[in-house]
């Protein structure tokens, strides 16, 4: 075991000395030298593990559990750089761990794929399976919904008993879970209806009865087909959850309170992060870390500090000027920025990066599903770019974006630099990439932005 993991720390030392950051091809190489490492490493965690899986917000939703363990002087072993396949997990095992494997932390915390959720859920065999919610997402990758969904059940029946599912009751499809096995199952969810929009948004998936067929009816619709749903046909409906939010108090840009009502107590909360989507991020961490038996005082006092990784809300300063980086990755997700944004007052100088690597999906053809038009007419500037920048401009043209204020520039750092110079200096300019352009403009800002650090600005070399 020993050389193995010595064998596995020099590939990541290596890899990481290449720029290729060392979280996957450590893995990688230990899981061909023993598949079973996973599951011994895990089984060493004295507070247990928890396991997250999404389509939207795993990554936030875990940096936000990480904080509240923090709060609670709890050490993590996690994923952090966010590789999410059972090689990164493997290489977040050995990277905090002991020579013997063992893991030096009190609490293991992965983010996982939804794919690869089975497979990495059954090795880890978690304290807590947090199951957050399905969208639509690189349907070439994925296929629809209902595969995901079966692959989740699935790895649910070959789970410990021992192991307390966190489902989002607000989601048809991942509260229907809970009938795999029934046992230990807390959900959480919105009971605030005033926060819903009451409208189904185009871009909707699950929103037919999971026992039945018949289309839901809906008494709130918070984001998505996520709401309080039931089925005037067989009876089936949301399931009550056990940690919820109330009074809801959404402030744009500026983030969100919300009452946290759990067994325990309840408590108000501020976030700083926008959206409703946010919220329900802060929700599952809370939800998660209850299960774990983390204090209130604890959950809150995490939430309340937490900041975004970047690029997923994250404002930074550009030479002086301001520039909010909001992650876009699927209809659903990009709706509830378009939603956000909207609720700012103002017209807005936007870029829009749209990639089709591997990372995003090929297939783009989602951009259709997403609610531009209700973007429109906030647009004062808006740049197109990323390797699919003319499609996003065709998308956008169709949204009623006329041509006198879009401009073209697949080049990121070059439609970075001609946005920047479009706003004024009490502006802000809003960028919205896919997943890969996230980190191309990551790179791009590194390479030719320098960080005054006095100022805390980066500034155009």
């Amino acid at each position: 075991m020993v050389a193995k993991v010595a064998a596995s720390r020099a590939i990541g030392a290596v890899s990481a000395r290449a720029g290729h950051g060392g979280t996957n091809l450590p893995g990688r190489a230990v899981l061909a030298l023993d598949k079973g490492i996973i599951g011994r490493s895990a089984s060493g965690f004295n507070k247990g593990s928890i396991v997250v899986s999404a389509t939207n917000g795993k990554t936030t939703t875990c940096a936000m559990i990480a904080s509240i363990l923090t709060k609670e002087r709890l050490s993590v072993t996690r994923n952090r750089e966010g590789a999410n396949l059972a090689a990164g997990v493997a290489s977040a095992l050995l990277k905090e761990s002991s020579m013997t494997g063992r893991p030096c932390a009190d609490v293991g915390l992965f983010e996982v794929d939804e794919a690869a959720f089975p497979e990495v859920a059954c090795q880890v065999a978690p304290r807590v399976a947090l199951l957050m919610n399905l969208f639509r997402d690189q349907l070439d990758r994925y296929g629809e919904l209902e595969h995901i969904a079966g692959l989740w059940r699935a790895a649910l029946r070959s789970m410990s008993s021992s192991t307390t599912k966190v489902l989002n009751a607000d989601d048809p499809l991942v509260a229907a879970m809970a009938g795999v096995r029934p046992e230990k199952t807390l959900y959480f969810g919105i009971e605030d209806t005033a926060a819903g929009s009451g409208i189904m948004q185009h871009a909707s998936d699950s929103k037919y009865c999971t026992v039945c067929g018949h289309p839901f009816d809906y008494d709130a619709i918070y984001m998505g087909h996520m709401g309080r749903y039931h089925c005037s046909r067989c009876g089936n409906s949301r399931p009550s959850p056990t940690v919820y939010a109330d009074e809801v108090e959404l402030q744009g840009m500026h983030g969100s309170r919300f009452r946290l009502v759990t067994p325990a107590g309840e408590i108000p909360v501020e976030i700083s992060l926008p959206g409703l989507y946010n919220l329900y991020n802060a929700l599952a961490a809370a939800a998660a870390c209850f299960a774990l038996d983390i204090r209130l005082k604890s959950i809150v006092a995490g939430l309340a500090e937490f900041s975004a990784a970047f690029g997923r809300v994250e404002e930074i300063s550009i030479d002086g000027q301001r520039v909010m980086l909001l992650l876009v990755k699927n209809p659903a997700g990009f709706n509830e920025v378009i939603r956000t944004l909207a609720m700012e007052p103002g017209k807005k100088t936007l870029m829009l990066a749209l990639n089709d690597r591997i990372a995003d999906g090929r297939d783009i053809s989602w951009i259709w599903d997403a609610d531009l038009e209700q973007l429109t007419p906030a647009a004062a500037h808006v740049v197109a770019s990323g390797t699919r920048a003319w499609e996003m401009a065709m998308r956008l043209k169709y949204a009623g974006v006329s041509h006198e204020v879009l401009e073209v520039q697949p080049d990121l750092g070059q439609a970075l630099k001609a946005a920047l110079e479009m706003i004024g200096s009490d502006e802000k300019l809003y960028v919205l990439p896919t997943y890969t352009a996230m980190l191309a403009l990551r790179h791009e800002i590194s390479q030719h932005f320098r960080i005054d650090r006095q100022l805390e600005d980066l500034v155009w070399k």
